[in-house]
């Protein structure tokens, strides 16, 4: 079982950065390969970004390319979305959510947040 708090979201203006954190308890975070997604309302869940168990590896979607980055602090078993040149398209509930292997798709992941919102102001 593994347990996962999202924060660092909130209220920023278009162009602006904001920095989101994963913390997991329960099992250690280095055993999984972790990502983030994002739900606005009405839309169906997104994927944003993931990274391996060891961090060497990263995937991104396209609409993020560039402007996140996704890391992981092991020691602190935390995984961090930075976000940068947010757009008001980036409004939504973000989520971090655990995998065993490098994924896109949110059906293979199996341990979810509750999410952080973020929202950008045009």
């Amino acid at each position: 079982q593994v347990q996962l708090v999202e924060s660092g979201g909130g209220l920023v203006q278009a162009g602006g950065s904001l920095r989101l954190s994963c913390a997991a308890s329960g099992r250690t975070s280095s055993s999984y390969a972790m990502g983030w997604f994002r739900q606005a309302p009405g839309k169906e869940r997104e994927f944003t970004s993931a990274i391996s168990r060891s961090g060497d590896s990263t995937l991104y979607a396209d609409s993020v390319k560039g402007r996140f980055t996704i890391s992981r602090d092991n020691a602190k078993n935390t995984v961090y979305l930075q976000m940068n040149s947010l757009k008001a398209e980036d409004t939504a509930v973000y989520y971090c959510a655990v995998a065993s292997t490098l994924q896109m798709k949110p059906n293979w992941y199996y341990y979810w947040g509750q999410g952080t919102q973020v929202t950008v102001s045009s």
